[in-house]
């Protein structure tokens, strides 16, 4: 799934402008942190992925940023509690 990008969020309407998903987020530190506070899928597009997606987008856009996550959102913990390939990503 493709995702736009707005300051402070990634996301994904459907063709009538619905959103279907996003994760929004913080910037803090100058920029060197990005807390990564709500990660949302719309009940009809759950299972797929895309979750999981809309984190790694975050983890692609922090790399280009040169920037740490810091995960607030439930998802966002689990994810990286998950993943331990990407603790280097992960603001302490």
């Amino acid at each position: 799934m493709e995702f736009a990008y707005e300051p402070g969020r990634f996301y994904n309407n459907d063709a009538t402008g619905r959103l279907v998903a996003e994760v929004t987020f913080q910037t803090l530190k100058n920029g060197q942190i990005l807390a990564v506070d709500h990660t949302f899928v719309r009940e009809d597009h759950r299972g797929q992925g895309i979750a999981r997606q809309l984190i790694e987008t975050m983890i692609t856009y922090a790399k280009k940023k040169q920037a740490k996550i810091l995960p607030i959102c439930p998802y966002a913990k689990k994810f990286f509690a998950k993943q331990p390939q990407y603790a280097d990503i992960v603001a302490q």
